[in-house]
């Protein structure tokens, strides 16, 4: 049986039937087997949309051998004495958990905000009534917050292939379309990842995981630089291993360890606004038409010097999604972006963000604990604004010209917008730079002025990050390790998940 590797230029709309037809006449043979290995798009050229599909074929008419498998995850099962205690639902803890369960660890998860079939009813109220409920919202509760996200698959980080492909089939094993494994931009969305994380939660305790919801961690005892305890609403929990994945929103949590002397420092970070357009734009900008045949909806990743001031950018872009008010207090208001796997919302968004140093910004060495209160004096900022979750708006055009004008307009942002002079709600410096941002990114795509920018969207990467060791653990400390966005390591799913991962890697080959 012989191998080889081709890429194919194919239609958007191709069929499975197209594709062997042009598996078969490329390599002159008929009877084969074939999997795809690698799926992008390419619309550079508006006349010549297309996919390039690298697939792999395998068949007695080929001539060669078949390419070795990829190295895959390698748990080492034992039974095992010791109770680990992992904080945190998110990719972070969850995969941690799951892998330490695996390897024989008597393991309980620890989730502050409800499972996710409560948390998504608590949402639907919430956006019905605009009533805060602080244990079914989108930032906290089973998954995380990014099971209320588009659910990007794609990392940049390096040297976590082994990693990827355990979380990926994890993900397929639990009800995500096989495709994960080879698109270039793969995405789960939230309605696939309501259903995911449950069956994940299943296969836990299959294994005999333990699983606590609505149960916050408040503290932790330690002797001599040794966890024994994470003490918590339901109780003190013996722990020989702690692992906190908090995200990046436990404001209480993050406080709580640098009280107990875990050793954090800021680091740079993003502010900025959503900014929204009907998909119907995106699309003719990208596509030259309103629609495509084979593709959801049209994408896009914008960059901007400033022109002289902070960079700015354009992050988690989620095509036909919707807006939707992400905090995890009542007196904070922040949105984030959310859409579903078919991408079939009337409206497309994106944050559209500029990079902060907190010491240049404040022109002096800020504290772990300053770069918190700063954070979320902002975020209770644009609550006051309306003295409710309704967002502040405008219209792009008005942000460039620092025109205030109150049209009502259409949005998918579930609880109302209030008009807003959004600039002076953000810091001069952030507000300058996206200015010129907006200015840049309506050059580069037709109509960009058109949209509406609102909100404040804070949760791009966290504002702090721990001191740890390369084997994960919190400097100075002998059990306690802190891991995913929360940690300041890892941003978005297949990363976070991956540090926390690492992390359970790390107690294995220690214990």
């Amino acid at each position: 049986m012989g191998y080889r590797e081709i890429t194919l230029k194919l239609p958007t709309d191709y069929t499975e039937v197209q594709l062997r037809e042009r598996i078969g006449k490329k390599l002159k043979i008929r009877e084969f087997s074939y999997q795809i290995q690698r799926k992008s798009f390419d619309a550079r050229k508006r006349s010549d949309i297309h996919w390039q599909v690298l697939v792999s074929v395998s068949s007695k008419q080929i001539k060669g051998v078949p390419l070795a498998a990829s190295l895959s995850l390698n748990i080492p099962y034992q039974k095992r004495t010791k109770k680990v205690a992992v904080i945190g639902s998110g990719p972070a803890g969850f995969f941690c958990a799951f892998v330490l369960q695996k390897a024989g660890f008597n393991t309980t998860l620890i989730e502050r905000g409800a499972d996710v079939k409560k948390r998504a009813e608590g949402i639907g109220e919430f956006e019905r009534t605009g009533l805060f409920n602080p244990v079914s919202n989108y930032a906290f509760g089973e998954g995380g917050a990014g099971t209320f996200s588009d659910g990007k698959l794609t990392s940049r980080s390096k040297h976590i292939s082994q990693e990827r492909k355990f979380i990926l089939a994890s993900y397929i094993n639990a009800g995500a379309p096989k495709e994960i494994e080879y698109m270039a931009h793969p995405h789960l969305g939230s309605d696939n990842l309501s259903k995911i994380v449950t069956k994940l939660r299943e296969d836990f305790l299959n294994i005999g995981g333990k699983v606590l919801f609505e149960t916050m961690l408040e503290d932790v005892k330690i002797e001599n630089q040794i966890v024994r305890e994470a003490i918590t609403t339901s109780g003190a929990i013996e722990a020989d291993e702690l692992i906190i994945a908090p995200g990046q929103s436990a404001y209480e949590t993050y406080r709580m360890l640098i009280k107990r002397g875990v050793k954090f420092h800021t680091k740079s970070f993003a502010i900025g606004c959503r900014v929204e357009h009907p998909q119907e734009i995106i699309n003719n900008a990208q596509w030259g038409q309103k629609s495509l045949p084979g593709v959801k909806a049209a994408e896009y990743r914008l960059t901007s010097k400033g022109n002289g001031n902070l960079p700015v950018y354009t992050f988690c872009m989620c095509p036909g999604g919707s807006i939707i008010p992400a905090s995890g207090y009542k007196n904070a208001n922040i949105v984030n972006g959310m859409s579903l796997y078919n991408r079939d919302g009337k409206f497309g968004n994106a944050a559209c963000v500029a990079g902060v140093n907190l010491d240049k910004l404040n022109g002096r060495q800020t504290s772990s604990l300053e770069a918190l209160e700063w954070l979320e004096g902002l975020e209770q900022r644009f609550y006051e604004y309306s003295d409710s979750f309704k967002s502040p708006f405008c219209s792009i055009k008005d942000f460039i010209n620092k025109e205030e004008n109150s049209g009502a307009v259409d949005s998918s942002y579930p609880l109302g917008l209030a008009p807003a002079a959004l600039w002076d709600l953000l810091p001069s410096q952030v507000s300058d730079s996206i200015r010129e941002g907006l200015k840049d990114f309506s050059r580069k795509i037709k109509g960009f002025e058109t949209g509406i920018i609102m909100g404040l969207d804070s949760k791009s990467s966290s504002p702090i990050q721990v001191l740890r060791g390369e084997n994960y653990l919190c400097a100075g400390f002998e059990n306690l390790y802190v891991a995913g966005e929360g940690s300041g390591y890892a941003g978005g799913i297949i990363s976070s998940a991956a540090d926390g991962i690492k992390a359970a890697m790390a107690i294995i080959d220690k214990n």
